[in-house]
């Protein structure tokens, strides 16, 4: 497994990482487990979860069962500010909010520290130095070692670099962002100012929630119990006559040269792109997991970047 630097931190990551948003959701906890330890086994050893996910800390929770003593060989990490409650008081970036937050998933993980913590979204109700002097409180605890942001829009990242900078205050050191073959709004939002600032890029959906993995056929029958067969807000966004122009010329471009998967192009091509540290995918089954790292094999020419570039372009 390749690993690589976190930006410009002294995190090490493997260059595929798992993402843990369907433990407590699409996997309960034996299946959580066995698609743990497949992970651990192939040399991944980032992975990336969040508070919310499987409902109120649920992914947490069974991770932190599935890893045991193994907690101590990976790279950990999690995030707050999103809703943990129906009716919205636990949410948000305030110092209040986020020193209950931490506490709560390091107990849920059954760990003494997170190697990463992300800002999840965007709190516009607190100011960014009453979020960054908190999470600098943590890295001063030895609770948290490095920080993050997700989903913040470029001023935003560069407010808080400026802050942390004029303040002497950790620093965001990845950003977080929704990037793929389908979706490359990233490259022209958020990528200058990673480039800029020596971010790491962490792309999240990096499968179009499935519609990359190549299960997918235009005019054909969803796979049952597929993610975009079971959640319509996601078949809204992605089921798009545009992206099944695209998914069918990714594929003829797989063929083309030597019958690759689309799985292999999706992961391979985030691989070869500017500041990305490591592809943060799901997995239900073991199997998944074996497929997910298989994929980064591919190593793509210049030539065919420039080809996907061609086939992508909106």
């Amino acid at each position: 497994m390749e690993e690589r630097n976190l930006g410009r931190s002294g995190l090490i990551v493997s260059a595929v990482g798992l993402g843990c948003n369907n433990f407590g959701g699409r996997c309960d906890r034996a299946a959580t487990r066995a698609v743990v330890h497949k992970a651990l086994d192939v040399g991944i050893t980032f992975f990336d979860n969040a508070d919310t996910y499987g409902g109120a800390g649920t992914a947490e929770e069974y991770l932190g069962e599935a890893l045991g003593a193994r907690r101590k060989d990976i790279v950990l990490a999690s995030k707050f500010a999103r809703p943990m409650d129906r009716n919205g008081k636990l949410q948000g970036a305030s110092r209040r909010y986020i020193m209950r937050a931490v506490e709560d998933s390091l107990r849920r993980l059954n760990t003494d520290w997170l190697d990463l913590y992300y800002q999840h979204i965007t709190d516009p109700l607190t100011p960014i130095e009453e979020t960054l002097r908190a999470l600098d409180d943590l890295v001063h605890q030895g609770k948290v070692r490095y920080i993050a942001c997700s989903t913040l829009s470029a001023w935003e990242v560069v407010e808080a670099l400026w802050t942390s900078k004029q303040h002497d205050l950790a620093s965001f050191v990845a950003c977080q962002e929704r990037y793929s073959l389908l979706e490359r709004e990233a490259e022209t939002e958020i990528a200058p100012v990673i480039e800029k600032y020596g971010l790491g890029l962490i792309p999240f959906s990096p499968l179009a929630n499935g519609l990359l993995t190549g299960k997918y056929r235009r005019d054909a029958a969803l796979p049952e119990g597929a993610r975009l067969a079971t959640t319509a807000r996601a078949a809204e966004r992605y089921l798009t006559a545009a992206n099944w122009e695209q998914v069918e010329q990714l594929g003829a471009f797989c063929a083309a040269r030597g019958g690759h998967s689309l799985l292999e192009l999706a992961i391979s091509w985030l691989l070869h792109r500017p500041g990305v540290a490591s592809v943060i995918a799901g997995a239900t089954r073991p199997e998944q997991i074996a497929a997910n790292v298989a994929a980064a094999g591919w190593a793509l020419s210049r030539e065919d970047m420039d080809e996907i570039d061609r086939l992508t372009a909106h």
